[in-house]
């Protein structure tokens, strides 16, 4: 049995599809309110931030993969994360079953520097202190030999469906929907992004190789980074939209902040947008010369050619 907790959100949708084309019709789906994603597939209802959950959903599971997402409310994440963690924990331990942690950048420094596997924690704000916290936990579990796992780490995200990133709900959502699309503080800076299925598809496979255990890996992303200026120009050409867009600057952005949670809640992300964001993913690469990267130009049009309502 491999499970996937956190089931219900489209990085857990395009690892249920990759495992079940790939290596396993014995699929377990856990979430709040879990929905089939293949006929196959067994659901399980159930609240991770309860260890008794936890541990029900865990149960019989070989695998289990953790693309657990909140909102992006710091209180929530301060609060939730480690007992989400902690729970999780335990139930693998108990029931001895491997564990895939998919995980983000929020602790890294938000800087210049290639970001590599090697990057040490150097958190700005409340959610990449808590990120790094369960990490460094889930670390020391691994090296204490009480869990085999490994940790699965990406940039921001764009993709289909309802992928939820600052890239899909400021330009593609918004290109989509005939509006003019919105950047944070520059437009010229190279930004390293992964599309949600090549990042599911990356964690079946590292989760179902032995040897990857043991590890952090970086999801493979499409090398030749563009600034937002040239995503928003291709995308507009594939999108057959207006290329017009709008820098908001940082005082705009501190300003939104008074009135919106959401927006107060991403200011810790925003030195990344000043500078360029380059994200490695060589080992990855090096380890699967086989798995093939999805293009810019090629998942845009995947997200062109989708039906709106399917990101409703």
């Amino acid at each position: 049995m491999q499970t996937i907790l956190g089931a219900s959100g489209q990085i857990g949708r395009e690892l249920a599809l990759s495992l079940k084309r790939d290596f396993t019709s014995d699929i377990r789906l856990v979430s709040r309110k879990p929905q089939k994603v293949n006929d196959t597939d067994q659901l399980v209802s159930a609240d991770l931030l309860n260890a008794d959950d936890a541990l029900r959903a865990v149960e019989g599971s070989g695998i289990v993969y953790v693309t657990v997402g909140l909102p992006m409310d710091t209180k929530r994440w301060v609060e939730q994360w480690p007992v989400l963690m902690r729970n999780i924990l335990q139930a693998c331990e108990r029931h001895n079953a491997k564990l895939v942690f998919f995980d983000n950048t929020y602790m890294y420094p938000q800087t210049a520097t290639p970001q590599t596997e090697e990057t040490p924690f150097q958190p700005n704000g409340e959610k990449g202190e808590v990120r790094a916290a369960i990490a460094r936990e889930l670390m020391q579990a691994m090296d204490e030999g009480r869990v085999n796992a490994m940790i699965c780490r990406a940039p921001e995200f764009y993709g289909p469906g309802k992928t939820q990133s600052i890239t899909n709900a400021t330009v593609l959502n918004k290109l989509k929907a005939g509006k003019k699309p919105t950047v944070f503080l520059r437009d010229d800076t190279l930004r390293s992004l992964i599309y949600t299925p090549d990042a599911s598809r990356a964690m079946a496979l590292l989760g179902n190789t032995p040897d990857a255990y043991g590890q952090t890996w970086h999801l493979p992303c499409d090398d030749q980074r563009l600034t937002y200026r040239q995503f928003i120009q291709l995308a507009s050409e594939i999108f057959h939209t207006d290329s017009q867009y709008k820098v908001l600057k940082r005082w705009q952005l501190k300003l939104a902040g008074l009135l919106n949670q959401q927006v107060r809640d991403a200011a810790e992300l925003l030195p990344r947008y000043e500078v360029d964001n380059i994200f490695v993913s060589d080992k990855f690469k090096k380890r699967f010369p086989e798995f093939r990267v999805t293009t810019f130009r090629e998942g845009l049009t995947a997200v062109a050619e989708e039906p709106m309502a399917a990101r409703n």
